[in-house]
C-alpha cells in the first residue's frame, strides 16, 4: 500500500473499484451501470475489489487492492440493456445469420467510500 500526497483542487474523495472485470471510478452520490450482481432492487452491496482511494490531499494505492477499503452500494435497478445485432454474411453463398443479444446490468448508486 503506497500514500502519495497530492494537492486536488476540488478535495473530492473517490474511489477506483474493480467489478465484473472492468474498473470504474466512483465517489459518493454516484449511479453507475455494472454487470450482473446478485441481488434485489434496494439492497446494499459491499464492493471490496477496492484498487485505490482519493481524498482529503492524499491518495492510497493498493498492490494491487487496499485491504481494508470498502464501497458501499446500493442496488437501484436490475435490467437488460438495449439490444444489439449481431449479422453475419458471405458475399455470393446465401449465408445470412442475425442474432440479437441484450446484456444484463445492475445500476448502482454509490452510498460510502470507506478506507
Amino acid at each position: 500500500m503506497n500514500t502519495i500526497t497530492c494537492v486536488d483542487e476540488e478535495n473530492i474523495m473517490y474511489a477506483i473499484i474493480r467489478t465484473g472485470g472492468k474498473q470504474y471510478q466512483v465517489a459518493q452520490g454516484d449511479q453507475l451501470r455494472v454487470e450482473k450482481i446478485n441481488g434485489e432492487v434496494g439492497d446494499m452491496v459491499e464492493l471490496d475489489d477496492v484498487l485505490m482511494v482519493v481524498g482529503d490531499d492524499t491518495a492510497t494505492i493498493g498492490t494491487p487492492l487496499l485491504e481494508n477499503a470498502t464501497v458501499k452500494a446500493k442496488i437501484v435497478e436490475q435490467d437488460k440493456a438495449k439490444k444489439v445485432i449481431v449479422f453475419k454474411k458471405k458475399r455470393r453463398k446465401g449465408y445470412r445469420l442475425k442474432q440479437g443479444h441484450r446484456q444484463l446490468y445492475t445500476a448502482l448508486a454509490i452510498e460510502e467510500i470507506s478506507a
